[in-house]
């Protein structure tokens, strides 16, 4: 296993190492602004790929992310444990008052907030990597994990910002670390079908429901794509045509 990087439960390593992850999640983060940096403010009012939300929405929720991590990461560190948001309907809130911005406006928020928690994730290499931290109600994961959290936030949130960034283009390694991360978040997902899953870069796992598993297998990419809901699965072998719904 990689320094600091967590355990899963069947056995593999979830995530590269420490540095591995946030060296991706930097270069992640200047690619989504790289992209968004000439939308206009007409673009950013134009619809995501997320129901009910514009582009400025999808990027107001990750700004906003990045504040919660920070949030969360700082009362940690200071012995009062907090979770990421004060409540559901001040994040919501938050969100609909920052999708009406300029795009500058949303352009330096990502920025910023996005260097705030980098400086703040240079603490975690100060943590017992045994220390555990709550994102959400009955959500808790190794502190390491954190910035592999946020690459996940930031990866899917720039496919959902409908700017031509696809599944496919999500390079290796940070799709297998993503699908590694989704198979831990929907770890005692019952609601799911039985599925028996292999990708090209060898991950194999059960997902699931009890019964007989239907054997999905695909390249990580494509699998990332499906198990977010962000794609048809139409890469993907074995899904017979089901649709999964979308994970945040």
């Amino acid at each position: 296993m990689s320094p600091m990087t967590a355990p899963h439960p069947h056995g593999w390593s979830i995530g590269g190492s420490l540095h591995e992850v946030r060296s991706r999640k930097l270069e992640m983060t200047q690619r989504l602004l790289g992209e968004t940096i000439r939308l206009s403010d007409r673009e950013w009012q134009e619809p995501s790929l997320l129901p009910g939300w514009t582009r400025a929405h999808v990027a107001t929720h990750v700004a906003r992310n990045a504040d919660g991590f920070v949030h969360s990461l700082d009362a940690l560190i200071k012995g009062r444990p907090q979770r990421m948001y004060s409540s559901e309907a001040d994040r919501q809130s938050d969100i609909e008052r920052g999708s009406q911005r300029t795009g500058l406006d949303l352009q330096i928020d990502l920025d910023t907030s996005a260097g705030n928690l980098n400086r703040v994730f240079d603490q975690i290499e100060g943590l017992d990597p045994d220390t555990t931290i709550e994102l959400r109600a009955g959500f808790r994961i190794p502190v390491v994990l954190l910035p592999l959290a946020r690459l996940n936030e930031v990866v899917l949130h720039h496919i959902d910002l409908n700017v031509g960034f696809i599944p496919d283009h999500v390079p290796q390694p940070v799709a297998r670390w993503l699908v590694e991360w989704t198979l831990l978040r929907l770890e005692g997902r019952d609601d799911l079908p039985p599925l028996q899953l292999s990708s090209t870069s060898g991950l194999e796992a059960a997902l699931g429901g009890v019964g007989d598993r239907s054997e999905v297998h695909g390249s990580d990419q494509a699998l990332l794509g499906w198990l977010t809901g962000r794609s048809h699965g139409d890469t993907v072998q074995g899904t017979g045509g089901v649709m999964l719904p979308l994970l945040g």
